[in-house]
């Protein structure tokens, strides 16, 4: 195996700089701990930003990829598919939605529901360009890196350098009701995060997403929410919507889905469940054998994990409270999805600091340390994690 150097100059001569890289090349997983290239251990509060929700190199996961990958891989949606169609009644079960469209990613995902916003109103209400076309986002939200997931994003600093933008798109402030009881009648949709997180682990109040969740049903508004980071069990839930008494129309997947290989999708509800047909929209790799397989052993390991998750986070939560660290202003979250606010202190550096100490984990919004470590992290990795956290704060 190449050394760190090597695979750090092979990466800056090929590679395009997009990602502010920490100088860490990572060879290996197990469970909730990683190693580098050099040997050394790390605690993982990451998971690839939510990726692996099993940890890493789960052997019920391995199994399952490994057996799917010798059978078949890939046909095309051209074709009918055991894996692809068992995931999606899963999906179904536990949501509560009535059909699956399956994809490679977030960003993909939340096209896949803006085109069916669209569809949904000029369906209803006319051809595109008479009236419900927008849709609604919230500032300090993101959707995605595409054109039009980008513009759904309501944070400017990811607006730089890439206009123009898709039209269609408007933002309100959070936890705002009157801000989205004064929109037009050019609207069509809702799209939010339960919790905002690369907007500083920000969940909305229940009472703002239920009043929301109301004023769609009576201007027949898609709600849609945007489950990216917060679905598949990161919560507690098998969906962040599932803490807030709501019903969405529309719900995007991805990230921990299949344990960290590609794959997303968006369920569409009972109200827009008819709004796609053959030629709507495709997609050559969505519903891939392997990682729909991959998927149905990632949901079998954590049914019996789900419960322990919120236990988890509070607990995480608790004891970062005891520790009375003055850099830390607020701690905020929802089950194994942590926000920890700092103040006197650049959440980047933390972020560094604890990486060299062998713990971990992720900023996000200005100035707020985040951790999603995987939900099936045990007791002893929480507090070895915590541990070197404490160290790390105490000695800046």
């Amino acid at each position: 195996m190449k050394n760190y150097n090597e695979i750090k100059a092979m990466h800056d001569e090929n590679i395009l700089p997009t990602y502010p890289r920490y100088p860490v090349a990572f060879a290996k997983g197990a469970g909730c701990r990683l190693w580098d290239t050099e040997g050394k251990e790390y605690i993982d509060f990451a998971s690839g930003i939510g990726v692996n929700a099993i940890g890493h190199s789960h052997p019920k996961w391995v199994e399952a990829v490994s057996s799917q990958a010798g059978i078949l891989s890939h046909v095309s949606n051209l074709y009918y598919t055991q894996p692809s169609a068992e995931l999606a009644e899963k999906l179904c079960t536990l949501s509560g939605m009535k059909g699956v469209f399956f994809c490679n990613s977030g960003a993909e995902s939340n096209e896949g529901v803006i085109k069916t916003a669209r569809k949904y109103s000029n369906d209803k209400y006319g051809v595109y360009g008479a009236v419900r076309h927008t849709i609604i986002t919230l500032e300090g939200s993101f959707h995605g890196r595409t054109m039009a997931t980008l513009t759904a994003t309501g944070q400017e600093k990811f607006h730089k350098h890439f206009h123009p933008f898709v039209e269609g798109f408007r933002y309100v402030p959070a936890n705002d009701i009157s801000a989205l009881e004064a929109q037009g009648n050019d609207v069509c949709a809702l799209l939010l995060e339960p919790i905002q997180g690369e907007g500083g682990v920000m969940p909305l109040d229940r009472s703002y997403l239920q009043a929301a969740a109301e004023l769609c049903k009576q201007r027949d508004w898609l709600l849609i929410t945007d489950e990216i980071q917060t679905g598949i069990g990161r919560t507690g839930e098998w969906f962040a919507f599932q803490n807030y008494g709501v019903t969405p129309d529309v719900v995007s997947f991805a990230k921990g889905i299949a344990g960290g290989l590609p794959l997303g999708g968006f369920m569409l509800g009972e109200k827009a469940q008819n709004t796609l047909s053959a030629g709507d929209h495709g997609t050559t790799y969505g519903g891939n054998l392997v990682c729909c397989t991959a998927a149905l052993a990632v949901l079998e390991v954590l049914e019996p994990v789900l419960p322990s998750v919120k236990e988890k986070g509070a607990y995480i939560c608790e004891k970062i409270a005891a520790m009375e660290l003055p850099q830390v202003v607020d701690i905020r979250g929802m089950g194994l999805m942590i926000g920890i606010k700092l103040e006197g202190v650049a959440h980047t550096a933390v972020v560094a600091k604890l990486l060299e100490a062998g713990l971990v984990a992720l900023p996000a919004g200005a100035d707020v340390l985040r951790f999603l470590p995987p939900l099936t992290i045990d007791m002893d990795d929480i507090n070895a994690g915590l541990a070197i956290l404490e160290n790390v704060f105490r000695s800046l």
